[in-house]
């Protein structure tokens, strides 16, 4: 049987007073799932909404958001402001769980960073999903920003760039708030009775699946699944992704 769930357009004020906005899958479920976008990406991105529909088949309620700053939320883009997306997800938590049992948070690339950080600080979900989060956030910066990226910040104190998805700005704090992250150590202070599960794929060619084996070393209570051919947005891989976030799900909570 498919359920077919509503979706419905949430608005959640952060605790910096910013408005979050949101589509939530109400299968009738008071399990939720929280699903957390990746880098320059919204709640529309491809993994994410592919996760949401894999859970809304099997009867299980998510909420899909776009970060400060992102999409159609409010704030100012930032490169950095990995600790103020933690704080966007403890917004949705603490609005979610007035009505909703937690399950899991979700989060794909830098969003994995931001689950992780938010397990870290906070006990309050006990399975923690991380889909092809960086290790080490002092690498990929260079691919990213261009050689000589740090000279430019000192005597320009921003860089404007342009991607496939437009304009954007980078400026020295942003990037200091991303290198002053050691997921090392933070990581290691997750207490060992949450789950943690990484999921990476094997062609990643953003961040390398080596990252997946390194979170694993320092993690107390972890998994890794490895999708075979998977790159770094699961293009042709989308439908595994799910199957496999909704089997770690499942295996745990049904």
């Amino acid at each position: 049987m498919t359920i077919h769930s509503p979706e419905t357009r949430i608005t959640i004020t952060t605790e910096h007073g910013e408005k979050l906005v949101g589509i939530l899958h109400d299968t009738g479920s008071k399990k939720i799932v929280i699903l957390c976008h990746g880098l320059r990406d919204t709640k529309d991105h491809n993994t994410v909404v592919s996760i949401a529909s894999a859970l809304t088949r099997i009867g299980i309620s998510s909420f899909r958001f776009d970060f400060s700053g992102n999409g159609e939320s409010e704030g100012q883009f930032q490169f950095g402001n990995y600790w103020r997306e933690v704080d966007d997800l403890h917004s949705v938590t603490s609005y979610l769980k007035k009505n909703y049992d937690i399950i899991a948070v979700v989060g794909q690339s830098k969003g994995g960073n931001v689950v992780l950080l938010y397990a870290s600080k906070y006990d309050d979900v006990k399975m923690v999903i991380n889909v092809s989060a960086r290790f080490d956030l002092q690498k990929g910066i260079k691919e990213r920003l261009g050689e000589g990226f740090f000279d430019r910040l000192e005597n320009d104190k921003t860089i404007q760039l342009v991607d496939g998805k437009g304009r954007f700005e980078v400026t020295k704090d942003s990037l200091m708030d991303r290198l002053s992250i050691n997921m090392s150590e933070e990581v290691k202070k997750i207490k060992p009775d949450s789950r943690v599960f990484t999921i990476h794929g094997s062609n990643d060619e953003v961040i390398p699946v080596e990252d997946a084996y390194e979170f694993e070393k320092v993690i107390c209570n972890h998994k890794s699944h490895i999708i075979d051919g998977a790159n770094h947005n699961y293009t042709l891989h989308n439908d595994k992704l799910a199957s496999v976030v909704v089997d770690v799900i499942t295996s745990s909570h049904l």
